[in-house]
């Protein structure tokens, strides 16, 4: 028996947002975190990602208590109105 694939519709495209497992931004407090294997829903033509509410409220405690976080990504960040040589 197959399994049934949840889909709703993307409230910013005609696309069509399919639950996935995946590494998210999060912004809270004016900082912005990283956050692997997360369980959201995302649109597969504009990227948008929606939240079940318990997955946002779970996002929010790691947020609250990042200064307890072990691990630290780096990467290139470039400015727009940088020339390129």
């Amino acid at each position: 028996m197959k399994a049934k694939i949840e889909i709703f519709p993307c409230e910013y495209c005609d696309g069509s947002a399919t639950k996935r497992v995946m590494r998210v931004p999060f912004h809270f407090r004016g900082q912005t975190i990283y956050v692997d294997r997360v369980p959201v829903w995302a649109c597969g033509k504009c990227g948008e990602k929606y939240f079940d509410a318990p997955v946002y409220k779970r996002l929010e405690d790691i947020a609250r208590h990042r200064r307890l976080l072990q691990q630290t990504i780096s990467f290139p960040l470039a400015r727009y109105s940088a020339s390129i040589a």
